[in-house]
C-alpha cells in the first residue's frame, strides 16, 4: 500500500487528504480542512502564507501519529499571487491577494510600455488585472520596498514548498498563469520584466510536474514527526492539477473546472495564439505531460458565496434555496464577468443595480437571488462553449464538470440544456486526485496521462446530465 499527501489550497479553504494506492485502486481521508481567509492589512488583501504553513504541518503531524509513512508530499493552490523571499532566505511580507484592488487599471498602463498584442503574442495568456505580470508592474509603479529588497519570486505552492524543504523551483503549470511564461520555449518571459526593470533570474528554475523538490528540513521532521519525507512538484496550479483527473475516456472534451472560478476549456498538444484568441481573450496554461489548456475563466461560486456571506445566518441550506430558486420566476440574467461583480462592497446590491440597469426584474429575496446566478452562470457557460468549439481541432462531444461545483445537480442540467452537450459530473475532489496521481507518476507508479485517467475512471463515480428541451 502506497500513501501520499495531498495538500489542495483554494482561494476560500484548504484541505489536506491523506490517498492510499495499492494496484490502481485508491481510497482517500481527509485529515485536515481549514479556512483561507483574505486579511486586511492596512488596505492591503493578503494571503497568511504562515498560517497555511502551519495548517500543513499540524496535518503532517496527524499523519505521522497514524504510523503511516508516506511515499511523499504535493501542494496545489490557486494561481498567479506569490512571495517574495530576501536574501537571507526570509519572506519579505505576507503576499498579496489577487482580489486586492491594487491591480486594476494596471493593464492599460503596462499597455503603455509593451503593447498588448505582443503580451498575448508571446505569452497567449488571457488579459485579467490581477495576473502576476500587472501584480509585479503595480509594485514597481509604487515604488515597492520589498520588491527591490527580493532576492527570488516564489508561487504561492513553490512558497509553501520552499517552507517545507528550503528548496526554490517554479513549478511549470503555476508559472503558465503569470502572464510572462512563453509556451513556444517553455520559459520565463524575460523581456517583458526587463521592460520595468526587473532582472533577470528572479525566478528559480523551471521544473515539470512530478520532480521532487527535496526532503522536510529537519525542523520540520522535528515537528511533524515524520522522517525526510520527499515533497513533490505536482501540477502546483490547481486546475491543473484537477484537468488531470478528469475521468474522460478520449480527448474530444472539454472541462469545466466549477468552484469559486469557473475555468471552461479544451487540452491540446500546443498553445493556440491566434489573433482571433487574443480578441476572445482566451488564455493558454501549461498542463501535466506536456499539454496545454487553452481556457477562459469564468466568475464561478463566488457570486453565490458572496451572496451567503452576506445572508449571514439567514442564509437558506443549499438544498432548500436550490428547491425554492427552481419554482421562482425571476428569470434575470447577468453577465457573471462584469467587472463590478469582481469584489464589490455589496454583491446582492451590485447584482440588484447590474439587473435594474438592463431592465430587467430585480431579485429581492434568496430563491430569485440562486435562479438569477445560476441561470447566468449557465448561459455564460454556453457562450464560451460556443467559442471553444469554433477552436478547437477535434468536435466536442461532451462535457466534464469537475471540482465541487460538480455537485450542483439544477446548474448542471442548466448547463447541458445551454449547452446542448451531455454534462458527465465529477469527481469533486479532482484536484486532491490529480495531486496524487502525479506523486505516484514521480514515484514510478503510474505511466502515462492515460493510465491517469484510467484509474479515476475506475474508482469515482459520475452522473450524466443529457440536454433537455
Amino acid at each position: 500500500m502506497n500513501h501520499f499527501i495531498a495538500v489542495d489550497l483554494g482561494a476560500t479553504s484548504g484541505r489536506v487528504i491523506l490517498f492510499s494506492l495499492e494496484n490502481h485502486k485508491f481510497h482517500q481521508r481527509e485529515i485536515a480542512r481549514f479556512d483561507n481567509p483574505i486579511i486586511q492589512i492596512r488596505g492591503r488583501y493578503c494571503w497568511d502564507i504562515y498560517g497555511l504553513y502551519n495548517n500543513i504541518v499540524n496535518a503532517l503531524r496527524k499523519v505521522a501519529d497514524m504510523d503511516i509513512r508516506p511515499v511523499s508530499i504535493g501542494i496545489d493552490t490557486w494561481g498567479v499571487d506569490f512571495a517574495l523571499i530576501r536574501d537571507d532566505g526570509e519572506i519579505l511580507a505576507l503576499p498579496r491577494c489577487y482580489r486586492d484592488p491594487y491591480t486594476n487599471g494596471i493593464p492599460r498602463r503596462f499597455g503603455e510600455v509593451v503593447p498588448p498584442e505582443r503580451v498575448y503574442e508571446l505569452t497567449g495568456t488571457q488579459v485579467m488585472n490581477f495576473n502576476t505580470l500587472y501584480q509585479l508592474y503595480a509594485l514597481h509603479l509604487t515604488g515597492d520596498r520589498n520588491l527591490a529588497e527580493a532576492d527570488r519570486i516564489l508561487f504561492m505552492p513553490d512558497a509553501l514548498s520552499y517552507l517545507l524543504t528550503g528548496n526554490s523551483v517554479t513549478e511549470r503549470t503555476i508559472a503558465s498563469t503569470s502572464n510572462f511564461y512563453n509556451p513556444e520555449t517553455g520559459k520565463i518571459e524575460q523581456t517583458l520584466l526587463s521592460a520595468f526593470g526587473l532582472r533577470d533570474g528572479l525566478f528559480p528554475p523551471m521544473v515539470d510536474p512530478g520532480t521532487v523538490i527535496g526532503r522536510l528540513t529537519d525542523d520540520v521532521q522535528r515537528l511533524t514527526g515524520l522522517a525526510d519525507l520527499p515533497v513533490v512538484a505536482v501540477a502546483g496550479h490547481d486546475t491543473a492539477s484537477a484537468v488531470a483527473a478528469v475521468p474522460a475516456q478520449d480527448g474530444r472534451f472539454a472541462y469545466l473546472s466549477s468552484g469559486t472560478w469557473s475555468l471552461m476549456g479544451i487540452e491540446t498538444p500546443q498553445a493556440i495564439i491566434t489573433p482571433r484568441s487574443r480578441e476572445e481573450n482566451f488564455t493558454n496554461e501549461g498542463g501535466v505531460f506536456g499539454t496545454t489548456r487553452f481556457l477562459k475563466n469564468i466568475c464561478g461560486m463566488w457570486l453565490m458565496e458572496r451572496c451567503r456571506q452576506e445572508w449571514g445566518e439567514k442564509a437558506m441550506d443549499y438544498d432548500t434555496l436550490i428547491s425554492q430558486a427552481k419554482a421562482s420566476v425571476c428569470d434575470s440574467v447577468f453577465n457573471p464577468d462584469d467587472p463590478r461583480l469582481a469584489n464589490p462592497d455589496s454583491m446582492v446590491e451590485t447584482i440588484q443595480r447590474v439587473c435594474a440597469e438592463t431592465g430587467q426584474q430585480v431579485p429581492e429575496n434568496q430563491p430569485e437571488f440562486a435562479r438569477c446566478i445560476f441561470r447566468s452562470l449557465a448561459r455564460r457557460y454556453a457562450d464560451v462553449m460556443e467559442l471553444l468549439q469554433s477552436f478547437a481541432p477535434f468536435p466536442v462531444e461532451c462535457l466534464h464538470i469537475i471540482g465541487g461545483g460538480s455537485r450542483n445537480e439544477w446548474l448542471n442540467q442548466l448547463t447541458a440544456n445551454a449547452t446542448g452537450l451531455p454534462v458527465v459530473a465529477g469527481p469533486v475532489e479532482c484536484t486532491a486526485i490529480g495531486n496524487m496521481l502525479m506523486q505516484a507518476h514521480a514515484a514510478g507508479l503510474v505511466a502515462s496521462l492515460g493510465d491517469m485517467r484510467q484509474i479515476v475512471a475506475q474508482n469515482v463515480e459520475t452522473k450524466t446530465y443529457l440536454p433537455e428541451q
